[in-house]
């Protein structure tokens, strides 16, 4: 596995498609449409390190993305790569506007109420359409859907990776 620091995975290549080399890419970026589009640079991580890619080609195909990478001609070029991580180097990041987080600032976030009692740690966003609900672990619990609404999510401190929410009557029982 390689450094990561100032690299954010967007996604993981979970199988080939075809003979011609494609990839099959399950995102993990509200950006997909930018991160694959054609002329993106991506890099793979690998044991021996990144490997720098660059779009030729990309379409979405049953909620997944299916990319081409520039001097990719057939399966065996690329068919040792399946299960490896896809990363864009930080400065590639977009600036977001207040209340816009990346996933990799929530996952992992201690989630506390608004007295400051611990409910658990955010391990996955799901998007659902109209909002992200983030899923927090606890402790001898079943998980708990949080909605990313602002009558829930009261406070999202990126720093010390911590979110206070309202934990509404019914919302975390």
């Amino acid at each position: 596995m390689t450094n990561t620091e100032n690299y954010f995975k967007v996604g993981t290549i979970v199988n080939t498609h075809g003979i011609r080399g494609e990839v099959k890419i399950m995102a993990i970026t509200d950006f997909a449409s930018d991160r694959f589009k054609k002329g993106a640079e991506l890099q793979i991580d690998t044991n021996q390190g990144f490997v720098p890619v660059k779009v030729q080609a990309s379409r979405m195909h049953k909620n997944m993305w299916l990319v081409l990478f520039e001097g990719v001609t057939n399966i065996n070029e690329i068919e040792k790569y399946k299960t490896h991580d896809i990363y864009v180097y930080g400065e590639e990041r977009a600036v977001l506007g207040d209340d816009e987080y990346y996933y990799d600032e929530i996952i992992g976030c201690r989630v506390v109420d608004l007295a400051g009692n611990a409910i658990g740690t955010i391990s996955e966003i799901m998007e659902t359409g109209a909002n992200d609900v983030w899923i927090i672990q606890r402790d001898g619990k079943s998980d708990a859907l949080i909605p990313m609404i602002d009558d829930v999510v009261k406070q999202v401190d990126v720093e010390n990776k911590l979110v206070t929410i309202d934990a509404l009557e019914g919302l975390i029982d």
